[in-house]
C-alpha cells in the first residue's frame, strides 16, 4: 500500500472520503480516511445512478453546439471515457491487468443504464484491451490479478491498532469474471458504478494511448500524472513510493542510477513517444547535506496536437462492430487480425473495408465478403485516387442522367446536349479542384490539417453533408473523411476554396 502525502490528490470514493487502491492480495498498511463513516453510506445502488446517461448528455451538448456552429471539444464515446481521478491510485499492478480494468470500465461507462452484470463478446473485450494472444490461460491469470485490486476504507489512525468501533471496509475493483463460449461476463460493485459512470473529478482516458504502452512503469506514471497536466507539474513524490507503482521491480531499482537507467528514462521516453503529453522530471535530495536522491516530480505539457489526436483516434469499438456486423468475421479471422495488429493498423483495416465495399458494389466479389476482406488486409489492397475519382464522376453522371430524363420532352436536343456538355465541364473542373484541395491538405502540417477539419465540419456545407449521411462530427475522424469518397471530395473542395481565398487576399 502507499502512504498518501496529500489527501487532495485523490478524489474521494464517496463524498468526504479519501481512499486507497492496491492490487496486492494482502497489505500491511492502511490509509487514514476523513468522514469514513460514510464509506458504505448507501446499500441501495439505485441512489448512485445518474439521472441522465453520459451518452445522452454528450449528444444533447453536441446538438446545441452544432446548431450554433461552435467547435465540439468532447471526443466520441467509443474512443475512451472520462475516468475518475481516483482510479489513478491503482498501484502494484502489471500492464495487462491495467488494460483489463480499462476495457471493463469502458464498457460500464458506455452502457445506457447500470447493469447487475456486463456480458460482451470475448473478442470485443480483447479488442478493447488490445490483447493479441490466443492464450486463454494467460488471460485468466490477468483477470485474477485485476480481481486482486481492492479499495480499503478505514477511520483507524495509523498510530494505533483498530478497535471494534472503527470502520473498515474493502471492495474489489472488479468482481465476478467469467469466460464461456466466446463471451466474457463480469460485474462491478454497485458502490463503484456511479463513480465510473459519472465521476465528479475526472480526466479523459484514451484507450488507444493507454494500450500503446509496453512498459509497466510508463503506464503507471502516465496514469498518475494525468490529473496534474493542467497544473503543469506534480507535487514532489518519494522515490520509494513511485517504485511501488508498476509492481515488482528488480533489486537494482533501489539504487537510483540503475533505476534511472533501466526503468525511469525508458519510461519517460515511451510516454513522450506514444502519449498526448510531453513529460520531463526533476529530482532532489532529502536534505541539503544529503547526497541521496529520494524525491521526484514531473513537469508536464499537453502536446499541441493533443486535442486533434483525441478527436482523430481510430475507433476500435466502431471498427470491431463493422467487421462483426457487416462482414461477419469468424473468431479465427479476428484472431488473425489480433496477431497482426503491429502492422494491421486501424487505418489499414479501414482501407481494406473501403476496398471490399467498392468491389462488392461493382459485383466483383463472388464468394465470401469476409474472405475477400481478409485477402485485402493481407495484401494491403486499397483504392487508388483514380478509382475514387471514377466513383465520384459516375455518381454525378448517374444523377445528371436521372435529372435529364425528367426534363420536358419538347426541350430541343441541341440545348440538352449543350447543358450536358457544360455540366460535364463543370464536374471535371470541380473534381480537379477537389483533387488539388486534397493534395494540399495531405501536404499540410498537423496544425493546418486540424484547422481544415474543424472549419469544414462547422461550415454550412459540412453540416449538411454530415447530416445527410447521419454522421456526428464528434465521431468523424480524419481517416474516416479520407476513406469516404464523398467526404474526401467535399473536404477537398473546402480546402481548395480556402486556397483560392488566400491567393485572392495577397
Amino acid at each position: 500500500m502507499i502512504r498518501r502525502q496529500r489527501k487532495t490528490q485523490v478524489e474521494p470514493l464517496l463524498e468526504g472520503e479519501v481512499c486507497c487502491v492496491d492490487s496486492s492480495p494482502t497489505g500491511d498498511k492502511v490509509h487514514d480516511f476523513n468522514r469514513a463513516d460514510h464509506a458504505m453510506a448507501s446499500d441501495n445502488p439505485q441512489e448512485g445512478r445518474t439521472k441522465t446517461t453520459p451518452r445522452q448528455m454528450a449528444l444533447a451538448l453536441f446538438e446545441d453546439m452544432f446548431d450554433l456552429g461552435l467547435p465540439v471539444n468532447e471526443s466520441s464515446r467509443e474512443i475512451g471515457y472520462q475516468r475518475n481521478n481516483f482510479f489513478t491510485e491503482i498501484v502494484n499492478m502489471g500492464l495487462p491487468a491495467r488494460r483489463f480494468l480499462d476495457a471493463a470500465y469502458f464498457i460500464v461507462a458506455q452502457e445506457s443504464q447500470p447493469q447487475d452484470q456486463y456480458d460482451v463478446e470475448l473478442n470485443y473485450f480483447k479488442w478493447l484491451m488490445r490483447y493479441d494472444s490466443r492464450n486463454l490461460k494467460h488471460l485468466r491469470t490477468i483477470a485474477d490479478e485485476a480481481q486482486n485490486a481492492k479499495i480499503r476504507v478505514t477511520n483507524t489512525p495509523s498510530d494505533r491498532d483498530p478497535n471494534e468501533n472503527d470502520l473498515w471496509a474493502q471492495v474489489q475493483l472488479i468482481g465476478l469474471v467469467a469466460f464461456h463460449r466466446g463471451r466474457v461476463r463480469f460485474d462491478v460493485h454497485p458502490t463503484l458504478v456511479p463513480h465510473i459512470r459519472d465521476p465528479r473529478t475526472s480526466h479523459w482516458l484514451s484507450l488507444r494511448i493507454s494500450t500503446a504502452f509496453t512498459r509497466s512503469l510508463a503506464r503507471a506514471i502516465y496514469d498518475k500524472v494525468l490529473p496534474s497536466v493542467a497544473a503543469g507539474r506534480t507535487d514532489w513524490i518519494p522515490l520509494e513510493v513511485m517504485r511501488t507503482w508498476p509492481g515488482k521491480m528488480g533489486a537494482n531499482a533501489a539504487i537510483f542510477k540503475y533505476f534511472k537507467r533501466d526503468w525511469l528514462e525508458p519510461a519517460v521516453k515511451e510516454i513522450n513517444e506514444v502519449s498526448d503529453i510531453e513529460l520531463s522530471y526533476e529530482t532532489r535530495t532529502e536534505s541539503t547535506s544529503s547526497k541521496k536522491i529520494d524525491r521526484i516530480r514531473f513537469v508536464l505539457k499537453r502536446k499541441e496536437t493533443a486535442d486533434a489526436v483525441m478527436a482523430s483516434l481510430a475507433d476500435a469499438s466502431h471498427v470491431y462492430k463493422v467487421l462483426k456486423d457487416e462482414f461477419n468475421l469468424s473468431s479465427r479471422q479476428f484472431s488473425e487480425i489480433s496477431e497482426n495488429r503491429d502492422t494491421w493498423t486501424d487505418e489499414r483495416i479501414q482501407q481494406a473495408i473501403e476496398y471490399t465495399r467498392f468491389r462488392l458494389h461493382r459485383g466483383q466479389v463472388k464468394k465470401s465478403p469476409s474472405g475477400y476482406l481478409m485477402k485485402a488486409l493481407r495484401d494491403n489492397w486499397k483504392m487508388s485516387e483514380a478509382e475514387r475519382t471514377m466513383v465520384d464522376v459516375q455518381a454525378k453522371l448517374l444523377g445528371s442522367d436521372v435529372q435529364a430524363g425528367a426534363e420536358p420532352a419538347e426541350v430541343p436536343a441541341s440545348v440538352a446536349q449543350s447543358i450536358a456538355s457544360k455540366e460535364e465541364e463543370s464536374r471535371s473542373r470541380m473534381n480537379e479542384e477537389a483533387t488539388l484541395g486534397r493534395e494540399h491538405y495531405l501536404a499540410a502540417d498537423e496544425r493546418s490539417k486540424r484547422d481544415f477539419i474543424r472549419g469544414w465540419v462547422t461550415s454550412r456545407e459540412g453540416k449538411l453533408m454530415l447530416r445527410r449521411m447521419k454522421l456526428e462530427p464528434a465521431d468523424v475522424t480524419e481517416s474516416d473523411i479520407l476513406a469516404n469518397t464523398e467526404l474526401g471530395w467535399y473536404l477537398g473542395q473546402f480546402v481548395f476554396g480556402r486556397m483560392s481565398a488566400s491567393r485572392a487576399s495577397k
